[in-house]
């Protein structure tokens, strides 16, 4: 393994993990991360004056190191290297601006063949947030769609669990090594993302979630993923970072709008403002993506939905944003009771959800 330039850019990774900007300075000097190691440290602080913490760092690194106990190191951790230049890289990844030089994955990747969305958001969301993000999740993956997030709380791990709920892939970019689950309390989630989908990270195993690390990983998220969609994000918001990075990459950016008046809606509706794809349903976004569902003709007909008529007035009215009973009877025309009744059949064939008291969305 010592000979093998997945070795040499195992080592360049895990010296330089969270500085790609330096990482492809240095292959532009010396081509090859072997040509790295072997390099002087005189010569490369001297070639890189304004570096001096990061080359200290990346000769340390190199004094102690040794190939073989490093690579079994990760196969103990059921952890995979893949280099830029391993024939299994992301094909995505590849074309992106200071792509990794290399990833730590636990469990898969996306499939270069198979679409995929990104799917991000406030750590803290709404009820309105959450039920996007199951919705675009689920419909997404059980059309076939990979789903890719940063398992984080909020509309990330809501994402991540849609998917899982339509039975499709989703895969989670974390802001540390991929042996170390964050949040704690998506443990849960974690390893079902290990099993079913994966885990990457450009930050080998051991790595803490750092602030300062998570924006880096966004262009990760990104640039794995055809297009991203935006759910709930206040006019700060670290989502919108990704937003930017996206479109860097030349990925479509969609976001779900929201009330003027929430915060929490202020940078998905500023997104809007500014010329973004608007994401009302997921069958708009695989329509204008050119995506053709997996699930056949059949299937769909399967999930037509059948309700009684005063079902259908009612369900016709619900959407992502709860209603009560009240606000339904004046939009639908029925009475108090006869909209209560029928909430209650909606509810029982699973069309429509209160998700606190008196406050309904619909369910697709």
């Amino acid at each position: 393994m010592k000979d093998t330039m997945e070795a040499y850019w195992h080592w360049l990774c895990s010296s330089l993990a969270g500085e790609p900007s330096l990482l492809w300075r240095l292959i532009g000097q010396y081509k090859t991360p072997r040509d790295i190691f072997y390099a002087k440290e005189e010569e490369l602080t001297a070639r890189f004056p304004r570096n001096p913490k990061a080359i200290t760092g990346l000769c340390e690194k190199r004094k102690g190191w040794e190939f073989e106990r490093e690579w079994e190191s990760l196969r103990r951790k059921g952890v995979v290297f893949i280099s830029c230049e391993h024939p299994a890289y992301p094909r995505r990844l590849s074309v992106i601006p200071q792509k990794p030089g290399g990833l730590f994955v636990r469990g898969g990747q996306p499939e270069d063949a198979s679409p995929s969305i990104a799917i991000v958001g406030a750590r803290v969301c709404s009820p309105y947030g959450k039920s996007a993000a199951l919705w675009f999740g689920r419909e997404l993956a059980r059309a076939g769609v990979q789903i890719v997030s940063g398992m984080a709380a909020g509309i990330d791990g809501f994402g991540h669990q849609g998917a899982f709920e339509g039975g499709g892939k989703t895969f989670g970019v974390l802001g540390g090594g991929v042996d170390i689950c964050y949040p704690e309390f998506h443990r849960d989630l974690y390893m079902k993302l290990e099993r079913e989908g994966g885990l990457l990270s450009e930050y080998p195993p051991g790595t803490r979630p750092m602030r300062h690390l998570f924006p880096l990983r966004n262009r990760i998220i990104s640039g794995l993923a055809d297009a991203i969609i935006i759910i709930e994000a206040k006019e700060k918001s670290g989502s919108l970072i990704t937003a930017d990075l996206a479109l860097e990459q030349g990925k479509d950016v969609y976001a779900v709008p929201g009330r003027l008046e929430d915060p929490l809606s202020a940078g998905c509706n500023n997104l809007i403002r500014q010329g973004s794809g608007i994401a009302l349903f997921p069958e708009q976004i695989l329509e204008e993506m050119g995506i053709t569902p997996k699930f056949g003709e059949q299937n769909r007909k399967c999930r037509k939905i059948v309700l009684e008529k005063a079902e259908d007035i009612v369900y016709s009215c619900l959407g992502l944003q709860a209603k009560n009973p009240e606000e339904l009877s004046l939009e639908s025309g029925l009475t108090l009771t006869e909209v209560l009744r029928t909430l209650t059949g909606l509810e029982l064939k699973g069309y429509a959800k209160e998700i606190y008291k008196n406050n309904y969305i619909r369910v697709l």
